[in-house]
């Protein structure tokens, strides 16, 4: 794999090639990542609300707005990512054509076009009450500092999950206003009880998974330069690792869906999830960069399951 960049891609053959370098660099041709950020605000908004049968004009709208928002975000945090790592990915094959290492974009065009983005998503946020801002205003904390996290820690993937589900307690502020229960069910501390909790927790396992499959793709270049990942700390073990993470984040989603909106449909839809993982895990190779990508690409369908899950 030369490059993860597909200029033949529709979005560039339809826009002016001035704004080439921009859709690049806020990877607007490869819409994966903004799935996998937003799908876990759907997961909360659903549950949230009750289900789909219970969501009202008001929580569809909430739907749009986190969808438009992660496109947003997903591409301020391409920005910020590429801003920390421009030297570093000009040492790696897949991300040396990107904008700021091939010299398309300047830092100080970057920097403008971040302000941008940045804008246009406070612009979203402040649709929603006030503690889903002031969490989404916490977030950038973590955007900011995860693509740091490579560089001091084997667990860059843990920092990216804390990073891509905060919409799972977003998506569930936006539509609840706080995180109290009105009755605790037993004895075990008050955290234990809160669906959302569970959800992110989940989002933050299934990060692991999919972004260690993510990581294989670059693993001689990042032990050439000293990029750590998981994907190089479990090395050959990496599938039991991912089956691990894969099988607690499913775990997590049925704990969250109890608490949250039981349902008799969560026994099948769980199964779904279990059979899902279970394909990944028996077709990714890991030592084929492709097989490593395409795999990693089919998370956006397990993402959807899991919000029939929290739906339904």
């Amino acid at each position: 794999m030369a490059t993860d960049i597909q200029t033949e891609t529709t979005v560039f053959r339809m826009t002016p090639r001035g704004w080439h370098p921009y859709i690049k660099l806020a990877r607007l041709d490869r819409p994966i990542g903004t799935w996998l950020l937003l799908l876990p605000c759907w997961w909360s908004i659903t549950l949230a609300a009750g289900g789909f049968t219970n969501m009202g004009l008001r929580e569809w709208a909430y739907m749009g707005l986190f969808a438009l928002g992660a496109l947003l975000m997903r591409a301020a945090g391409c920005v910020v990512n590429d801003l920390w790592d421009r030297d570093l990915d000009g040492r790696v094959e897949r991300t040396r054509t990107r904008p700021l290492p091939a010299g398309e974009v300047t830092v100080r065009q970057a920097l403008a076009f971040l302000g941008v983005l940045l804008g246009l998503g406070l612009a979203i946020l402040l649709q929603f009450n006030a503690l889903a801002v002031k969490l989404g205003v916490l977030s950038l904390l973590l955007v900011g500092t995860y693509p740091l996290m490579k560089r001091i820690t084997w667990w860059p993937q843990m920092f990216l999950g804390f990073t891509f589900n905060w919409g799972a307690l977003m998506g569930w502020a936006a539509v609840r206003g706080d995180f109290s229960l009105n009755e605790l069910p037993g004895s075990l501390p008050h955290v234990f009880y809160l669906a959302p909790a569970w959800l992110y927790a989940a989002g933050i396992l299934w990060t692991l998974a999919y972004d260690t499959i993510y990581a294989h793709q670059d693993k001689e270049d990042d032990a050439t330069i000293g990029i750590r990942s998981t994907a190089l700390l479990f090395g050959r073990h990496s599938r039991h690792f991912v089956a691990v993470c894969f099988m607690l984040a499913i775990l997590s989603l049925g704990v969250g869906k109890h608490f949250g909106a039981p349902s008799p449909y969560s026994p099948a839809l769980i199964a779904f999830l279990v059979g899902h993982a279970m394909w990944q895990l028996k077709n990714w190779r890991m030592d084929d960069a492709q097989s490593c990508l395409s795999t990693f690409r089919a998370n956006r369908d397990f993402g959807f399951l899991a919000v029939l899950l929290t739906g339904f």
